[in-house]
C-alpha cells in the first residue's frame, strides 16, 4: 500500500491552543458555559453580526437546536438540497419533520433557488439553504420567498465561517444559522459548532434548549431566583477545554482563511488550462460572494474517470476524495423524506466531483504535485 504523503486534510494549530487549555484548567471550570465559552460567543457575535451565538458540541447539535427552536412537529416539511451531509436532514427528521429534497445549481452546487417555490406545500415550515464549499446561496431570493410565504430560513453554514453574500456574513442572514468547527473545517476544535440566532424573539427559546430545557441562563443573569424545567432541550454545550482551543483558532481566523485562499487561488490558476482542454470543470464563485477557500474541488467528465483518477492519485501518495451520496436516493432519505423533481444535477455532480487536498499550511510544492498527478491521471483515464 502506498504511503500517503499528501493527505486530504491536516489539522492546523495556531500556537496558543495548549496555553488557553491550561488557563481554562487554572480557572477551575472545565464544564461548559465558562469564561472561554463566553469569549467565543462574543467573537462570533462581533464577527457575524448575529444577535446571539451559542457554542455547541457540533454543527449537528446546532441544527438540532434549530429544529426545536422552529417548533418542527410531525409532518412539517423542510425544504433543503439533497446534496448535503446527513445532519441537515437528521436534525428535522428527529422531530418528525419531512425533508423535501430539491436539486442544486450546476455552477455553485448550492440549492437551486428557482426550484424552492415549487417544493412548497401547505405543510412547509422552513427552508434550509446549505452554503456548499463556503460559497453563499442566493439568499436575497430565498429570504424574499420565505418572507412572502411566512417560512423560516435556517442556514446550514457548516462550511461557511468567514464567507459572505453581498457583504453579509453567511449564517447571519436567515432566522438562524449553524456553524461547524470539525477538524476538517477552516477553524477547528476537533468536534464543535455554534448556533447563530438572528431574531430577538428566538433568543430566550434557544437559550432554554441549549441549557437542557431550563432557564438556567436567566438564573445566572439574576433574572430569576431559581431555574426550572421550561421546555424541551438537551445537553448541547461543549466543555471549556474545547472552547479554549476554539478561541485560539478564532483569534487567527482571518490569517487561516487568507492562507487557505492563497492555496485555493494557486489550484485555480494551475487547473485553468486543463479546464480549457475539457478535462475538468473548476469551481465557480459568483461576484456577489466572498468565499473562505474551504474546499477546492473539480468536476470530472465521467464517474469511471473519477474512479481511475482517485486510484492514480493514491499511487502517487495523494489522498483525494469524493463527497456526499445524495440524500434523496439513500435508504433513510427515501424512508423519512421525499424528492421534488428528478434531481439530475445532484446525481451527476455526486458521481463526478473530486475534492483535492487543502489545509492551512499546504505548500506550493505539494499543490503542484497534486495538480501534476491529477492532470497525468486524467490524461491516462481519457486516453482509453
Amino acid at each position: 500500500m502506498t504511503e500517503i504523503r499528501i493527505p486530504f486534510n491536516k489539522p492546523w494549530m495556531t500556537g496558543r491552543e495548549l496555553e488557553y487549555i491550561s488557563r481554562a484548567n487554572a480557572m477551575g471550570q472545565l464544564s461548559g458555559n465558562g469564561a472561554f465559552t463566553g469569549m467565543c460567543h462574543l467573537w462570533l457575535e462581533k464577527t457575524t453580526g448575529a444577535r446571539k451565538a451559542l457554542l455547541t458540541h457540533s454543527c449537528t447539535g446546532a441544527l438540532e437546536m434549530t429544529a426545536l427552536a422552529a417548533d418542527i412537529r410531525h409532518g412539517d416539511e423542510i425544504i433543503m438540497p439533497s446534496y448535503t451531509f446527513v445532519s441537515t436532514a437528521n436534525a428535522f427528521a428527529l422531530r418528525g419533520g419531512v425533508p423535501v429534497f430539491i436539486d442544486i445549481r450546476p455552477d455553485t452546487l448550492n440549492m437551486d433557488e428557482n426550484l424552492v417555490e415549487e417544493a412548497v406545500t401547505a405543510r412547509t415550515k422552513a427552508i434550509v439553504p446549505v452554503h456548499y464549499a463556503g460559497v453563499g446561496c442566493e439568499m436575497d431570493v430565498i429570504m424574499a420567498l420565505a418572507g412572502r410565504l411566512g417560512l423560516m430560513v435556517i442556514e446550514d453554514a457548516a462550511q461557511a465561517l468567514m464567507s459572505s453574500y453581498r457583504g453579509r456574513p453567511l449564517g447571519s442572514i436567515g432566522h438562524m444559522g449553524a456553524l461547524s468547527f470539525h477538524e476538517t473545517k477552516n477553524v477547528i476544535c476537533g468536534e464543535g459548532g455554534a448556533l447563530l440566532i438572528n431574531r430577538d424573539e428566538l433568543i430566550d427559546r434557544s437559550e432554554i434548549i441549549w441549557q437542557k430545557g431550563t432557564d438556567r441562563n436567566r438564573f445566572y443573569r439574576g433574572e430569576v431566583d431559581k431555574y426550572t424545567w421550561q421546555g424541551l432541550g438537551s445537553s448541547f454545550l461543549p466543555n471549556e477545554i474545547t472552547a479554549a482551543f476554539l478561541l485560539a483558532q478564532l483569534e487567527h481566523a482571518e490569517n487561516l482563511v487568507s492562507t487557505r485562499r492563497a492555496s485555493w487561488e494557486l489550484y485555480h490558476m494551475l487547473l485553468a488550462e486543463p479546464e480549457k482542454q475539457g478535462l475538468l470543470k473548476r469551481p465557480v464563485i459568483p461576484t456577489d460572494c466572498t468565499h473562505n477557500a474551504h474546499m477546492y474541488y473539480v468536476i470530472l467528465p465521467e464517474p469511471a474517470i473519477r474512479h481511475q483518477v482517485i486510484k492514480h492519485l493514491s499511487t502517487q501518495g495523494i489522498h483525494a476524495v469524493f463527497h456526499y451520496v445524495p440524500l434523496h436516493s439513500s435508504p433513510a432519505g427515501v424512508r423519512y423524506g421525499r424528492a421534488c423533481g428528478d434531481l439530475k444535477v445532484t446525481t451527476a455532480v455526486s458521481e463526478r466531483i473530486l475534492r483535492l487536498p487543502l489545509w492551512a499550511g499546504i505548500s506550493e510544492g505539494e499543490i503542484n504535485q497534486v495538480c501534476d498527478a491529477l492532470i497525468s491521471g486524467l490524461e491516462l483515464a481519457t486516453a482509453y
